[in-house]
């Protein structure tokens, strides 16, 4: 059969400096240094050898893939950028325990190949922009308590008011930052409206509906069972012939699961759907942080039917005084 009849499926291990490339069932191998130009020259390459590739499969790699997936994306090429757990299990069950870079790409292109993960439309250039924003917030924050922790351990009255000196930076530029947040979503009317129609459930505040923004395009467009198990809150069963093991939740996308956490304690105090819910839960036995995980569930569940509809909190469950 010739090759240019065979649909393609690229695997595309991504770091700082380059890409490492592998096509099945082609056998194709390239290694770019992963910038712009060099970016443009793959596309062509793979695009020039063949048939389009049916599918790209990326890792996310801390915002270093973003580059490759838009510009795949925008050749046309279908782009899905999965997590590197889900790509590291598929290797190990399929025998690859080694690891490099070039083996990675072809697990990826094997991944790409047999599970034909759903592509995922590259966000437009605003929902970028506040997602990058976010990361600095988080990585401002993340450095905020550590350089807190350290003057509490410190004893050196001069190394005490150098880590001050940069406690204050950091606060300013986390001050900063916030502002800048404020200017993104201000800037996009899309973004005003469904944060508004967020923040109108009790226990959301701009932490969850600005994440939700940049990290969970998919909220309002996927069954609740979907999104559940793409953000790593659905319950996966743990069975084995005749014994039932413990019901847990891992994987998905873990900056959406943290704030959904934080919101969903918030909401089983102040909320009143999910406060009896979490009330109910907790009466009937569950263990009260498995009660507080099904709220993070009820929660997203609520907000995705919202934005579905585009119907705010107060038309469906009117709040009691």
């Amino acid at each position: 059969m010739s090759t240019t009849t065979v649909g393609r499926y690229a695997g595309v291990d991504v770091s700082k400096a380059r890409l490492d490339v592998a096509v099945r069932p082609t056998g194709e191998r390239y290694t770019v240094v992963n910038d712009p130009e060099d970016i443009d020259t793959l596309v062509g390459r793979l695009l020039e050898t063949g048939p389009p590739p049916e599918l790209v499969v990326l890792e996310a790699t801390g915002g270093f893939e973003r580059s490759a997936a838009a510009a795949f994306a925008a050749s046309g090429v279908a782009v899905a950028v999965v997590n590197p757990r889900q790509a590291r299990d598929f290797a190990k069950a399929t025998g690859r325990l080694a690891k490099t870079d070039k083996i990675d790409a072809c697990v990826l292109a094997r991944f790409a190949e047999a599970v034909r993960p759903q592509p995922r439309a590259m966000p437009e250039e605003e929902v970028l922009l506040l997602s990058e924003i976010l990361d600095r917030r988080r990585q401002l924050i993340g450095m905020l308590v550590a350089e807190n922790n350290r003057l509490s351990a410190t004893v050196s009255d001069t190394v005490k008011k150098r880590i001050r000196r940069h406690v204050r930076w950091l606060e300013k530029e986390l001050s900063r930052t916030e502002r800048e947040l404020e200017e993104a979503v201000e800037a996009s009317p899309a973004f005003r409206e469904n944060e508004t129609l967020l923040r109108s459930v009790p226990g959301v505040g701009p932490a969850l509906a600005r994440t939700l923004l940049a990290e969970l395009p998919e909220l309002g467009t996927l069954t609740h069972k979907r999104l559940c198990a793409l953000v790593g809150v659905a319950p996966f069963n743990r069975d084995s012939g005749r014994i039932r093991g413990k019901r847990e939740v891992w994987g998905g996308r873990a900056r959406v699961r943290t704030v959904l956490y934080m919101s969903a304690m918030v909401a089983s105090k102040h909320n009143p759907a999910i406060a009896e819910f979490y009330e109910r839960l907790v009466a009937a036995g569950k263990p009260k942080k498995v009660a507080l995980v099904a709220c993070m569930r009820k929660l997203l569940s609520i907000l995705n039917a919202m934005m579905r509809d585009q119907t705010p909190w107060r038309s469906i469950h009117p709040l009691t005084a």
